[in-house]
């Protein structure tokens, strides 16, 4: 999962991608609702999802979860760790997970054998930060209808370029409260916008599926545009 996560950002080389297989892993499953790692934690690995979907987020004094960032199979969603010591957020499983943890030191070995796939995985942290800036300007400036838009497209491309997409359907196991707290909405305003959405014959959402029934006209709608994704095989 990790190759062809990274093959999707750049192209490795046959060597490289034996030198990815190469890492040492610890598989380990971890039930949804757990936390993966916590704000102030100090790790000394950092996790590949496997299958699941996790996410980043924060919670306020009052209790109130602000969700940053969703993350897929193939997703390293603690990178940072490995140059930042001190965890500034938490990181949950929102559904059943299975994790792959990788020593760091077992990545900074590889990342200084094989400069190229150190580029790669800076690079990933890179289009992380294109995202953090595409929600920011969802959350300050996308009405709710086109804040789901936009969210129901990214996960596509992102799912599709590992393979866990195609014909604009894909699997969303998460629930609406946790869509609503990825876009600083209400679960009332989430409901609303998704049944406005299925009315107009943009989507359907049975079963833990979405099925996008009119692809251009939800990105539209979403005004999206995937250049800030940056992988190599972008949907029609």
């Amino acid at each position: 999962m990790l190759v062809r996560k990274l093959g999707s950002i750049a192209r490795l080389s046959d060597e490289e991608r034996r030198a990815v297989m190469r890492l040492p892993m610890t598989i380990r499953p971890l039930p949804g609702g757990h936390d993966i790692v916590c704000e102030h934690d100090r790790p000394m690995q950092c996790c590949l999802i496997l299958d699941g979907w996790a996410s980043r987020y924060q919670l306020l004094a009052e209790g109130r979860r602000q969700i940053f960032s969703f993350h897929v199979p193939g997703d390293i969603p603690d990178l940072q760790s490995l140059h930042l010591r001190v965890m500034d957020h938490s990181l949950c499983a929102l559904t059943p997970v299975t994790l792959a943890f990788v020593p760091h030191e077992a990545i900074r070995d590889l990342t200084t054998g094989y400069p190229g796939i150190a580029a790669t995985l800076w690079r990933d942290t890179l289009v992380d930060g294109a995202i953090f800036r595409e929600w920011m300007v969802g959350m300050g400036r996308r009405s709710a209808y086109q804040a789901v838009a936009h969210l129901f497209c990214e996960m596509y491309v992102k799912l599709e370029a590992v393979g866990l997409a195609e014909n604009h359907r894909y699997r969303l196991p998460v629930m609406q409260v946790d869509i609503a707290d990825a876009l600083g909405l209400s679960n009332v305003h989430i409901n609303r916008v998704l049944r406005q959405l299925r009315e107009e014959n943009l989507l359907a959402l049975r079963n833990g599926w979405l099925n996008i029934s009119n692809w251009p006209e939800l990105a539209k709608i979403g005004e999206f545009d995937p250049l800030y994704l940056h992988v190599d095989r972008l949907t029609a």
